[in-house]
């Protein structure tokens, strides 16, 4: 659909895509917060908006209803009959507003509690284990995320929600082919309709025969219908999976390349919990921000957002202010006093799995690093395949030895 074009007569720019270093947001976001922190773009999709840079700004835009999660929003003015707004589909709730959302939310919000991702904290150390005893017999070098990196969050999401291990294949070529960037839209649509089908099959099968996982609660919640079951555990099966494991791949990588802050982490295990809430500020894997529609005309920064404009909230700049971050957010510190990142996003729409993927996260780089003190790069590092080509940021490989 055409969204409404910023009210400007200055040119609009390309949102910067080219990273100069593999862990840093596009040199350009930082002269944007400085100097234009509310720019007129146009985006990666030839869509053109607005693009928000500041850490207060990303936290406004994504806390405001007037803000609208949904795709598809009707521009004013358009013809009647054209650019009919569809609506998102059955149980994505990630691009639903309140008070769809909330119904969703409400549901699944008993299922990520920090106290159950606790009680989940052995199941995944014992994940964590048995992969790191799979790398040690390969006897490297290995690819990181196939081995170790992608198969721990996808055994944990596969165990929540109750899906087969046995089909992981399946799912994450699926998965990888809905966030790649040059996906083609029939390749696209192709493996939206193979996951849906793929989860709609379980989500028959946990009607049938429930046992004790997420899904087969919200079927035993009775108020979900099949479809929007099966929307919810694509979401979750995408999510759960995809981020985590190019977390933790990527975070190994910036570790490795900055052996000062190794040495202290090493030094000082107590020092991984904050290590991980800085590995995900400094990285921000969402690679090009968070997309929302104005529901009504908007002043920001006094520029005006008029109703149907496309805004994105670019996390990775955020997380790179200086007005907020006290210390240089340009530098990896995983000492540095914490203040609260937008890693997860911020708002209604804020990471569900937050919890969990902190406790993949810290059960990962923790038993990874006391495993392999002499753990490094197998290639050089300009060798190393980045996801410049995916929604989620990361590494495709990660070749490593030890």
């Amino acid at each position: 659909m055409t969204n409404a074009q910023p009210t400007n007569t200055e040119p609009t720019k390309t949102q910067p895509t080219v990273r100069s270093c593999p862990f840093d947001p596009p040199e350009e976001y930082r002269a944007l917060r400085e100097q234009d922190p509310v720019a007129p773009v146009t985006f990666p999709d030839g869509t053109a908006g607005w693009l928000v840079t500041r850490y207060d700004d990303v936290r406004a835009v994504l806390s405001d209803p007037r803000f609208s999660a949904k795709r598809g929003i009707l521009r004013p003015g358009a013809p009647e009959g054209e650019d009919v707004p569809a609506p998102p589909p059955p149980g994505m709730f990630i691009m639903m507003d309140a008070p769809e959302h909330t119904r969703f939310r409400r549901l699944l919000t008993g299922q990520f509690t920090v106290r159950r991702m606790r009680q989940l904290t052995p199941a995944v150390e014992k994940i964590v284990a048995e992969q790191l005893d799979a790398m040690a017999a390969a006897e490297g070098p290995v690819d990181l995320v196939q081995t170790f990196a992608l198969p721990i969050p996808s055994l944990v999401i596969c165990e929540l929600l109750g899906v087969p291990y046995a089909d992981r294949e399946e799912f994450q070529r699926n998965s990888a082919t809905i966030i790649r960037l040059n996906s083609s839209p029939e390749e696209f649509r192709q493996a939206q309709a193979a996951m849906r089908g793929f989860i709609h099959q379980l989500v028959l099968a946990k009607r049938e025969d429930p046992t004790d996982d997420i899904l087969s609660d919200l079927v035993r919640s009775g108020e979900l219908t099949d479809e929007e079951l099966t929307g919810v555990g694509v979401l979750l099966l995408i999510a759960g999976h995809e981020t985590t494991a190019n977390m933790i791949a990527l975070s190994t990588m910036c570790l490795l390349r900055n052996p000062g802050q190794l040495a202290a982490l090493r030094a000082d295990p107590s020092l991984m919990d904050g290590a991980v809430e800085e590995l995900l500020r400094y990285l921000s894997i969402i690679q090009f921000g968070v997309r929302r529609t104005a529901l009504e005309d908007v002043e920001l920064h006094g520029r005006q957002i008029k109703e149907g404009s496309t805004v994105v909230a670019s996390v990775s700049s955020g997380n790179r202010d200086t007005a907020h971050f006290a210390d240089d957010p340009e530098l990896l510190d995983l000492a540095r006093s914490q203040s609260a990142h937008l890693a997860f996003g911020h708002g209604i729409h804020q990471c569900l799995g937050q919890q969990l993927a902190r406790a993949e996260m810290k059960a990962a780089l923790s038993a990874l690093l006391d495993r392999f003190p002499t753990l490094r790069l197998a290639v050089p590092v300009d060798q190393v395949p980045m996801r410049d080509d995916m929604l989620v940021y990361g590494v495709h490989e990660l070749p490593v030895t030890w």
